[in-house]
């Protein structure tokens, strides 16, 4: 049936749920499990910085962004392989989360992406989004969507 699931994970407490969901639909499944950490670019230059100001400031959003997603994917393998599931995990930096979360998909062969919805309405959706219905219009894929 399903062999390879791709989980994006962020980091928030549904991603969290999503981390133990998916190692247990995993396990029953028999199947293997590939992270997904979108880390965001970088900030943007402030009126009047500096080039080396703007430098020093994408080094340090790097290295900040790159624990975080470091310690997520340290998080979400112990849990993996505690369960006996498969596990690889991958950090990218993107402005642009929902193609970077399809292409995963394809890149590494998945058959299934498994996503946390944060439910969001009204003006908090229209500011944030919805990466998991942008997900769901661009891939081919069965979607899991855990809430």
């Amino acid at each position: 049936m399903y062999t390879h699931l791709l989980v994006p994970v962020d980091g928030s407490q549904l991603s969290e749920q999503a981390m133990r969901h998916s190692v247990a639909f995993a396990r029953q499944l028999g199947a293997r499990i590939t992270a997904f950490v979108a880390e965001p670019g970088g900030p943007l230059p402030a009126v009047g910085q500096t080039a080396s100001g703007l430098q020093r400031e994408l080094e340090e959003h790097r290295a900040r962004t790159e624990r975080h997603a470091h310690e997520l994917l340290r998080r979400f393998e112990a849990t993996a392989r505690a369960a006996g599931v498969a596990f690889s995990g991958q950090p990218v930096w993107t402005e642009r989360i929902d193609d970077a979360i399809v292409s995963a998909a394809a890149e590494h062969g998945c058959d299934m992406i498994v996503m946390v919805t944060h439910g969001r309405h009204g003006l908090s959706r229209l500011w944030h989004g919805s990466h998991t219905e942008a997900v769901m219009a661009r891939t081919k894929l069965p979607l899991l969507v855990l809430h």
